[in-house]
């Protein structure tokens, strides 16, 4: 307990605070998440995994080419424990990179990053409108969804993210637990039902069996393309870092968490896929089913239309919380980009509101962007999953560059790497090598079509909107960002004590 700073201003622990003090930072937000709750963490990243999870049992292409948990979260293993602030990959690369190359990189990254989240968050609000016509589908089989409609949804799904986000926020640790409770219930009945009630695939079909649908040349390929959809399933590992600087004793418990959470969701993904390939009697039909999601249809041969509502509801529940915390390290991530002068407007995007002690200008800016994203799929649902394919491949560059700025950092000067609480110790290095190799190849097919004879609507437009941000970028590093952004690392103080802290009234002091 002697950690814990108890003059009641939210501060967090002194590590906390050393931290900050290392990092040049002001601790502007509440770290409502307390020792008693020290473990809400892991929980942020479970809850943030709920949709993600469905939407990879959804995925086709994933279900044909068989079962694979993916490994993208050793992304930022070791990075959270060195530097636990909300700027996440573009701060690490600002403090790794070579000082030759810093700026530039980290101004990218950041970008890629921003980019990245923010067509996340609109994804998800998305996800939870076509379920719900997938629902009205099922109960009226007459029923033609229309863009407008999942379009209307979206911004129903941002005005619940926006009150919970910025009026709500105090009530987020018992949304979370609140969460975490739905998340194992809704898990238990669905695998439940599914083995009591289901028909049963033989075992061999489930795993020895592989399905082509894309037309590739090989199954080798088919795979490979395939393992794109589980990347997807593990994009937000890094969630619960763009929150650290909302988390008591951040340094030691968000590595914690998103190693735990890696585990938990990773054993508990694969259990639900293999339940739901022994429960699909037909590929065929599933991906042919009117609602678009597969997963109803396997709904729909183990329970009647009723019994499909509930279990569907029960889903849907959790996906709609999880958005809610979703935006919240989207805009974490904003704001802190545009406190380091990385963003246009960047002192109204990075301001807090001293009232709630909140970046409400970077929230209601996240949900802004999701609405106009939403607009775009009236017009053409391609140019809008285009938009949002840009999810993969730029959290992949930001991956990419910020382990192989460890490694560099690593190998060539280790003397140099801040001090961190929680370590991989000896393994970290070899940890480090296995996730770069393996985010190298899930950047370089994150651009491939999931199947052949490739068509207007069925090209992977992530190459072109990925390519496009990227020049983007460095033209605004050209022409403004050179002479503002000078990264984060400017403000890190080298040699900082671990233990050192500051008091109530601002003096730097060492315990």
């Amino acid at each position: 307990m002697e950690d814990i700073n108890k003059d009641g201003d939210e501060r967090g622990t002194r590590y906390d605070q050393s931290d900050m003090t290392r990092m040049g930072k002001i601790q502007e937000l509440k770290r409502t998440h307390g020792r008693s709750c020290q473990w809400r963490p892991g929980w942020f990243i479970l809850d943030v995994h709920v949709d993600i999870r469905w939407v990879w049992v959804d995925y086709p292409d994933n279900v044909g080419n068989g079962i694979d948990v993916s490994e993208i979260q050793h992304t930022s293993w070791s990075l959270n424990g060195m530097s636990p602030t909300s700027g996440g990959q573009y701060h690490w690369v600002s403090e790794l990179a070579s000082p030759r190359y810093q700026r530039v990189l980290s101004y990218i990254t950041g970008w890629m990053s921003v980019l990245a989240w923010q067509a996340g968050a609109a994804s998800g609000s998305f996800l939870t409108g076509t379920i719900i016509q997938g629902l009205i589908t099922i109960r009226d089989p007459d029923y033609e969804s229309q863009n407008w409609q999942g379009t209307l949804f979206v911004f129903a799904m941002i005005l619940i993210i926006y009150f919970f986000n910025v009026y709500a926020a105090s009530w987020m640790p018992r949304i979370q637990n609140l969460l975490l409770a739905l998340h194992v219930i809704c898990f238990v009945v669905v695998i439940t039902v599914l083995w009591a009630m289901a028909p049963r695939q033989s075992t061999s079909a489930v795993f020895l069996e592989f399905s082509n649908t894309g037309g590739w040349s090989s199954m080798g390929l088919a795979l490979m393309v395939g393992q794109i959809s589980a990347v997807y399933a593990g994009l937000s590992s890094d969630a619960t870092a763009h929150m650290s600087e909302e988390v008591r004793d951040a340094g030691r418990y968000v590595p914690m968490a998103i190693v735990w959470g890696f585990f938990t969701n990773g054993l508990m993904a694969l259990i639900l896929v293999i339940t739901y390939l022994f429960a699909m009697p037909s590929l065929e039909d599933a991906l042919d089913d009117p609602t678009g999601f597969p997963f109803i249809y396997v709904f729909k041969n183990a329970v009647g239309t009723s019994g499909v509502n509930g279990l569907t509801a029960i889903i849907l529940i959790p996906v709609i919380f999880s958005n809610i915390l979703f935006n919240a390290s989207a805009a974490r991530q904003t704001y802190a980009f545009a406190r380091d002068k990385g963003l246009p407007f960047a002192r109204w995007i990075g301001k807090v509101n001293p009232k709630r002690k909140l970046p409400v200008n970077a929230i209601g800016l996240s949900c802004v962007i999701s609405c106009l994203l939403a607009l775009i799929n009236i017009g053409s649902d391609t140019a809008f999953h285009a938009i949002i394919s840009l999810n993969i491949a730029a959290l992949m560059w930001t991956y990419v560059v910020s382990i192989g700025c460890l490694l560099y950092r690593r190998l060539a000067c280790p003397e140099t790497l801040p001090t961190q609480r929680w370590s991989l110790g000896k393994y970290g290095i070899w940890v480090n090598a296995a996730a770069l190799a393996y985010v190298i190849f899930a950047f370089f097919f994150s651009f491939w079509p999931s199947r052949t004879a490739v068509t207007l609507t069925k090209f992977n437009w992530s190459v072109v909107i990925f390519s496009s941000v990227f020049i983007i970028s460095v033209v605004m590093y050209i022409l403004k960002g050179r002479k503002e952004y000078a990264g984060p690392v400017i403000s890190v103080r080298r040699g900082e004590t671990p233990l050192a802290g500051v008091d109530r009234h601002g003096i730097r002091r060492d315990f």
